[in-house]
């Protein structure tokens, strides 16, 4: 090969791998960008009186003075709104039955709306769920609220050869000639005085334990639970992941027993995450006992059979990275073997060590399989250390799908979900970080 074509070809993998790293860098923003906006909406954002309401009435939190002077002032507004509908209530029950049913059956979905809107109507039972003891908390969900009171969702199906199109119908034509039509333009006028809508850093949302399944409150119980079955993992897989590797470097000899093992450990690292959780449901919980049901104890060991084989390789490479002469000098100066390996080759390859093991700490953390039988649950307090043996918890990883995809009101929540997803990511880049930091300090260190 003459010296174009081979400084033609290292341009050509030069701008391969630039390129690659290019697009690699775009598709991280792609996905990271949405979920850092949305991820911040759940602590900052526009909030309303009501969502004032719910932090003093569930979590005893703010400044009674000043909220009581809101509420005030927002019901002198919303008086007139209650008047309207007491005035509209009366001409309704003087109409003639089958006019009634029709104002009837419109009046319905309006109180709906204002319920949503608003919180309870005066006259109204007390809710049995939190979510409709408020009205809109958030300002961006109070105008969403304020449009579908405002118009009437209509469906286009004139052309049969493409799909119905959606289009809005203005609510105030079905009340022409009642007093009615009135609220809707003053609902549209003075909602912020209605609402009172204030920008508020919600710091609860780390702290707080969610309410009402995730409507109101915070995820604390899903980080703790998190923070529970990551570390517990690797207190169970760290150690046993070392001494195999140790084994696996220093002691084992070449022969079938050893390769079996070798091969056992390889496939393991290929066994998808759901067939842990089912060996952790069939195993650990119906075999050994270690719980009656499902708990933190069965989670992290579920976890723990997950990621031992990433800690072995990590680790047995670290050790095998390590010079021969160290060995050999300590084995010179009269040391024992396991002597050798505590004080000589250990130290030498903890960087290698630790980084792997906080990698598998970030991967027990974000995954979702393994734990779905054997350790998460929906909904759920924090729990303390006394009942991982037998309480299950929540979770980040099985939460966020949860609230995805089979919460009964996700759309509503979406803030929470995207909230989860940062607080996941950046748990898992923060371990990360630490390894990197962590491998950082000790190399310098062994270098003196």
């Amino acid at each position: 090969m003459n010296i174009g074509t081979r400084k033609i070809l290292d341009r050509s993998f030069t701008a391969i791998g630039i390129g690659s790293i290019v697009v690699m860098a775009i598709a991280l923003l792609i996905v990271l960008v949405p979920i850092v906006t949305n991820g911040f909406g759940a602590l900052f954002f526009t909030s309303t009186v009501e969502h004032r309401k719910m932090l003093l009435h569930e979590f005893k939190r703010g400044e009674g003075e000043n909220l009581t002077s809101e509420i005030a002032s927002s019901n002198r507004y919303r008086s007139k709104v209650y008047d309207m509908l007491n005035q509209f209530e009366v001409e309704l029950d003087k109409m003639e039955p089958e006019k009634k049913r029709e104002y009837k059956a419109k009046y319905s979905q309006v109180r709906t709306a204002l319920q949503a809107l608003l919180g309870p109507l005066p006259g109204d039972p007390e809710p049995m769920l939190t979510r409709f003891k408020y009205g809109s908390t958030r300002w961006e969900k109070a105008e969403e609220k304020m449009h579908d009171l405002l118009y009437e969702s209509k469906w286009d199906n004139s052309n049969p050869s493409v799909m119905a199109k959606e289009y809005f119908v203005s609510r105030a034509l079905g009340f022409q000639g009642t007093s009615l039509v009135q609220l809707f333009p003053y609902v549209k006028e003075n909602l912020d005085n209605m609402l009172i809508p204030k920008f508020t850093f919600y710091w609860g949302f780390i702290t707080d334990s969610s309410v009402d399944s995730h409507f109101f409150g915070g995820i604390w119980p899903e980080i703790q639970g998190t923070f529970f079955l990551a570390v517990g993992a690797m207190l169970f897989a760290f150690p046993l992941g070392v001494i195999a590797a140790v084994y696996f470097t220093e002691y084992a000899k070449p022969g079938f027993f050893n390769s079996m093992l070798r091969s056992a450990n390889s496939t393991l690292a290929g066994v998808p995450s759901i067939v842990f959780g089912m060996f952790g449901l069939a195993f650990f919980i119906n075999t050994l006992k270690v719980s009656e049901s499902k708990s933190v104890l069965a989670g992290a060991l579920t976890l723990a059979i997950m990621i031992l084989p990433t800690i072995i390789r990590a680790a047995e490479e670290a050790i095998l990275a390590v010079p021969k002469t160290y060995r050999e000098a300590s084995l010179s100066l009269g040391s024992t073997k396991w002597n050798t390996i505590a004080t000589v080759i250990l130290p030498a390859a903890l960087p290698g060590i630790l980084t792997g093991g906080v990698i598998s700490l970030g991967r027990a953390a974000g995954e979702t399989a393994p734990i779905i039988f054997t350790a998460a649950v929906s909904v759920g307090s924090a729990i303390g250390l006394a009942d991982v043996f037998s309480s299950p918890t929540p979770a980040l990883s099985w939460n966020i799908y949860n609230l995805a995809s089979e919460h009964e009101a996700a759309s509503q929540i979406r803030h929470v979900q995207y909230g989860m997803v940062l607080s996941l990511v950046t748990i898992v880049l923060l371990l990360n970080l630490s390894a990197i930091v962590l491998r950082a300090r000790i190399s310098k260190k062994l270098k003196g």
